[in-house]
């Protein structure tokens, strides 16, 4: 049986790539830094490993007899004070990661990137092919991303790459489900003018271990959805819980002028802010992804939005995260 060590697996993505990877039929060493997490692994047929990305024995221990490694594990801070942190996790914990992969011959390296690599700098429809500007963003996030791609391309150990872009779906608890929450509740103060494109974490994970198995090494992967305004997602989130909503976006200056009073507020609170004019530039970005490579060579599909929330929205009802 392949040994496949996975990070992130408790997250929302992790927990996916984790069902997949057992269906699979591969034995699932999962990174837990506590009791709260081996239970959730465990429950999804993991085996959790007392491992953290930031410690380097922890990592050379756990790597032991593993073949694959499936990175899924990111700190996706959008605050300023916390940037430092996010570079030690994202970047130096990918670093980490294939030194001890590299150590422990491990044969293959899966990394979960994201579009946020190729920055909101780039504009237009994104293909594998276009150039990155992850690095040159002021944006950290960004630039981690970017940075840990470069990394993993240069460790010298084949690997797969993959660049999800929005993601939605069942066991979101983090991500998208906040807006939803706050539609639910009424609390929506307002809806950015940006767009994006929405991917399903389940056909994300599946994409993952296809190309795993068939063995795409040295390739990445844009892993986009439908793509629809801000606006037209608040809309159909609406429609399907009941709940009125804005019907027009906020004016692009009033955003930024509100995250940066809402940033320099946080300074003095010392508490992350619900909005930062990282967060609210990415809210501001068109974002449009192709992602007919991973269609063709991993079978990849969108889900159509309207049903990709629907998924989300009732799984959310069954864990009572809505009203």
């Amino acid at each position: 049986m392949t040994t496949v060590l996975l990070t992130g697996a408790s997250g929302f993505l992790g927990q996916h790539v984790l069902r997949e990877l057992v269906a699979a039929g591969a034995e699932v060493r999962a990174l837990s830094r506590r009791e709260e997490t081996d239970a959730v692994i465990g429950a999804l047929g993991g085996t959790p490993v007392r491992a953290d990305v930031t410690d380097v024995a922890s990592l050379t221990a756990a790597m032991t007899g593993v073949d694959a490694v499936f990175h899924t594990a990111a700190d996706t801070n959008t605050w300023r004070p916390h940037n430092d942190a996010q570079t030690r996790t994202n970047v130096g914990g990918a670093e980490n990661l294939l030194a001890a992969a590299k150590a422990a011959s491990v044969r293959s390296f899966m990394h979960t990137s994201s579009v946020s690599a190729y920055s909101h700098l780039v504009h237009g429809m994104l293909r594998e092919d276009v150039a990155q500007r992850g690095g040159d963003s002021w944006i950290n996030y960004e630039r981690t991303k970017f940075l840990a791609e470069q990394a993993v391309r240069a460790a010298g150990i084949p690997f797969i790459i993959f660049q999800p872009s929005h993601i939605l779906g069942p066991g979101d608890t983090r991500n998208w489900s906040r807006l939803i929450a706050m539609i639910d509740q009424n609390r929506l103060p307002g809806v950015p003018p940006g767009s994006g494109a929405f991917a399903d974490v389940r056909e994300i994970a599946k994409a993952q271990v296809r190309a795993w198995q068939r063995e795409k090494f040295g390739e990445a992967y844009l892993l986009g959805g439908e793509h629809a305004s801000f606006l037209e997602l608040v809309t159909l989130i609406g429609g399907q819980l009941g709940r009125k909503t804005p019907k027009r976006a906020l004016p692009l200056p009033l955003l930024k002028i509100f995250a940066q009073f809402k940033y320099r507020v946080s300074l003095i609170t010392r508490k992350p802010p619900d909005i930062t004019p990282e967060s609210a530039m990415f809210t501001c970005h068109d974002l449009a992804v192709d992602s007919s490579k991973a269609i063709r060579d991993l079978d990849y599909r969108a889900t159509p939005l309207p049903a990709l929330l629907a998924d989300t929205i009732a799984w959310m009802r069954s864990v009572q995260m809505l009203r």
